[in-house]
C-alpha cells in the first residue's frame, strides 16, 4: 500500500474539521481549555487494577528505540500484566501517522511522546488530548514544563549539538562554533539530519534560522553535507568514521557512545546550542485509558526520570532527579530558547526551503 503523505498544514485542517469550531483567542490556549480545572493525581491501587484489566497500551514515540524499549520493560516489570507496545518513528512521521489515523477514525494511540513540542499545540487545539496531571509533576516540575490544563508534560530535555570523530579530527582543530562549519576544510566531511523527519532537527533548524537567517544554511549546503534522517543517525555516522564532523544531531547519543569507548566528542557551539524538549500526553480517544494514565504517571515519576538521566543520558526537569557525576549540566552550557509556537508557524516553510537548499 503506498504511503499517504500529508503536510502539517493539511493535517491541521483535518484536525480542525474533526474537532469543530475552535474557541476564540490564542490558538495555543483555547478558551475552553483555559477554563478546565485539573487536579493532580497519584498512582492509586484502583488505577493499577483498572489498568491491569485493560492489560496493554500503545506508546507512540520519537525516542530512539533502545530508550523507548527500556522504559517499556521497566514499566512492565513495575506493573506486571500490562504490556507496552512501542511504536517508534521520527517525530514528524509520528505526527503524520496520528493525523491520518484520527482522520480515519482509527483510535490506536494511548500515550504519545514527540521531539517536536509544536505537535502538542496542534493536538491541544484539536481537543485530542486528555487532561491528566501526575502528582509528582505538580509537586516537582517547574510550571513552564507542563501544560496548565494538564494536557502534556515535558518528559525529557536534550540538545542538538555538534560533534566530531576523535580519530579523524584533533581536538585543537575541531570546530568550536556553527561558523567554523563553513570552513572549506570540512567540505564533504560532515553529516546532518533532516527536519522533515526529525522533530529534534525541525526544532534545531528553526532556532538556527532564527539566530542566523537562511543564508547560513545556504552556505552550509555548499559544503557537500551527508544527509540522513533521524537525529540519532549523525552520532552513529561519526562513530563509524563515515564522516568526521556532525553538523547537528543530538548530544545524548554522543555521550552514550563516548561512555561505551567510541571515538566521538560532543561540541556545544560558542554561539549557543539548540534546546529541545520532548513532551508526552494521553490521548482522549485512548483505547486503554487507565493503562495510558498509569504509564503517563509513572513516566514522569522519579523512578522513570532517573532512568532517563542514567540510561538515556538526557536531562530531566524533575527536581529530585540527579545528574550523573561528571555530566555537563544545562546551566553550564550556553543555550538557545525553545519555541514550539514558532516552530508550528514555520514548519512548512522550513521543510520546503530546506529541501530546496540542500536538494533533498
Amino acid at each position: 500500500m503506498p504511503e499517504v503523505r500529508c503536510s502539517r498544514r493539511q493535517l491541521l485542517r483535518a484536525a480542525t474539521a474533526l474537532a469543530g469550531a475552535l474557541a476564540a483567542g490564542n490558538p495555543a490556549r483555547p478558551a475552553r481549555a483555559q477554563a478546565r480545572a485539573v487536579a493532580a493525581e497519584p498512582i492509586t491501587p484502583a488505577l493499577i487494577e483498572a489498568a491491569k484489566k485493560e492489560g496493554k497500551l500503545a506508546f507512540y514515540t520519537a525516542m530512539d528505540l533502545p530508550v523507548a524499549e527500556k522504559f517499556a520493560k521497566a514499566f512492565e516489570a513495575r506493573f506486571p500484566g500490562i504490556a507496552v507496545r512501542v511504536e517508534r518513528s521520527g517525530a514528524e512521521r509520528v505526527f503524520q501517522r496520528i493525523g491520518q489515523e484520527m482522520g480515519s477514525r482509527i483510535h490506536a494511540v494511548d500515550v504519545v511522546n514527540s521531539a517536536d513540542g509544536a505537535h502538542f499545540i496542534a493536538w491541544k487545539r484539536s481537543n485530542w488530548l486528555a487532561p491528566y496531571l501526575p502528582e509528582e509533576v505538580a509537586r516537582h516540575y517547574p510550571p513552564q514544563y507542563y501544560d496548565p490544563d494538564g494536557l502534556w508534560v515535558t518528559t525529557r530535555v536534550w540538545l542538538s549539538s555538534l560533534g566530531y570523530n576523535t580519530n579523524l579530527v584533533k581536538p585543537e582543530e575541531a570546530p568550536k562554533s556553527f561558523a567554523d562549519l563553513l570552513d572549506a576544510k570540512w567540505m564533504g566531511k560532515m553529516v546532518k539530519a533532516h527536519p522533515a523527519y526529525s522533530g529534534t532537527i525541525m526544532t534545531a533548524t528553526f532556532q538556527i534560522v532564527r539566530e542566523f537567517g537562511w543564508q547560513y544554511l545556504e552556505k552550509l549546503a555548499k559544503q557537500k553535507v551527508m544527509q540522513v534522517q533521524s537525529s540519532t543517525d549523525p552520532p552513529k555516522k561519526l562513530a563509524l568514521g563515515e564522516r568526521a564532523v556532525m553538523a547537528d544531531g543530538n548530544d545524548y547519543n554522543l555521550v552514550q557512545l563516548k561512555e561505551a569507548g567510541q571515538p566521538v566528542e560532543v561540541v556545544y557551539p560558542a554561539e549557543g546550542t539548540p534546546l529541545v524538549t520532548g513532551p508526552s500526553a494521553v490521548f482522549a480517544s485512548a483505547p486503554n485509558p487507565n493503562a495510558a494514565r498509569l504509564f503517563q504517571n509513572w513516566l514522569h515519576s522519579l523512578e522513570a526520570q532517573q532512568l532517563l538521566v542514567d540510561f538515556a543520558r538526557q536531562h530531566s526537569v524533575h527536581a529530585l532527579a540527579k545528574d550523573k557525576p561528571g555530566a555537563r549540566r544545562l546551566d553550564e552550557i550556553k543555550l538557545w530558547k525553545d519555541d514550539p509556537a514558532g516552530v508550528e508557524q514555520m514548519s512548512e516553510e522550513i521543510k520546503a526551503r530546506y529541501a530546496q537548499i540542500f536538494k533533498v
